[in-house]
């Protein structure tokens, strides 16, 4: 079950905490990926990593890093048809990447705003449009955004980014209708708190503040949203289209 052998996929900040739990997943499963990311160095370094979590023999492996800032609209139209030249075709689209620019309303600049919307929201419409003529031509696809908890709920400080991932939920149910009947499913992933590098240096009691709001009493893993990305992406999910999949330990009940 949930078997990628011979699928491809394009996974944006891929060498970010959960967009590299992602793309191990992926590839674990049999997926030939193309990885994104900004970092040009950390992308090849992690590119050289995901032979580990790949089953065929290493000369047999053939991800491609493709660096993308995706601030930059002329990259962002290049990125899908780099990715379709080097893997062949795009089954899967996951869009993972984005960047937070906190600040209360009344302080926020318009190049916070700006920046937050550019690369979190508008790249991901741009991606999404690019892959959507080869997935209809080949009647067959997975888009993956993954968005946040604070998409749905709202966040004080985060207007900007709640602002983007509340915008890539209701762009993913619009084109997950546009697309349905052509065997292409659109669907959101939305993380509650992950643990992650950047939370690894917060102090115990911020940390156990953070735990006590979620009935599990913990942070998830980036394994958890990868789990969930894998069986969105496999061809047992060919029914579930439109939809957000909340991965939160109960923080949120939706």
């Amino acid at each position: 079950m949930f078997d990628l052998h011979g699928m491809t996929a394009l996974v944006t900040g891929a060498s970010g905490g959960i967009g590299s739990s992602i793309a191990r997943k992926l590839a674990a499963q049999g997926a030939r990926l193309a990885i994104s990311g900004s970092n040009a160095d950390k992308l090849r370094a992690f590119r050289e990593e995901l032979d580990e979590h790949t089953p065929q023999a290493p000369q047999e492996v053939d991800h491609v890093a493709i660096p993308c800032n995706l601030s930059d609209v002329e990259q962002v139209e290049k990125l899908v048809p780099a990715a379709l030249e080097a893997l062949g075709k795009i089954d899967i689209l996951v869009n993972n990447a984005g960047i937070t620019r906190d600040n209360l309303a009344m302080r926020m600049k318009d190049e916070e705003w700006d920046q937050v919307i550019k690369i979190n929201l508008e790249s991901t419409f741009r991606l999404m449009r690019a892959a959507t003529k080869p997935m209809m031509k080949a009647r067959f696809g997975r888009i993956i955004n993954v968005t946040s908890v604070v998409g749905t709920t709202g966040n004080p400080g985060q207007m900007n980014y709640c602002a983007a991932k509340g915008g890539i939920t209701a762009m993913s149910k619009s084109l997950a209708q546009e697309l349905a009947s052509r065997g292409v499913t659109v669907n959101c992933i939305a993380p509650g708190f992950i643990a992650t590098a950047m939370t690894e240096v917060l102090p115990d009691a911020q940390k156990d503040a953070l735990n006590a709001k979620i009935p599990m009493g913990r942070m998830g893993a980036g394994d958890d949203i990868a789990a969930a990305a894998c069986y969105l992406a496999s061809k047992e999910a060919g029914y579930v289209t439109g939809q957000t999949i909340h991965v939160n330990g109960g923080m949120v009940m939706i």
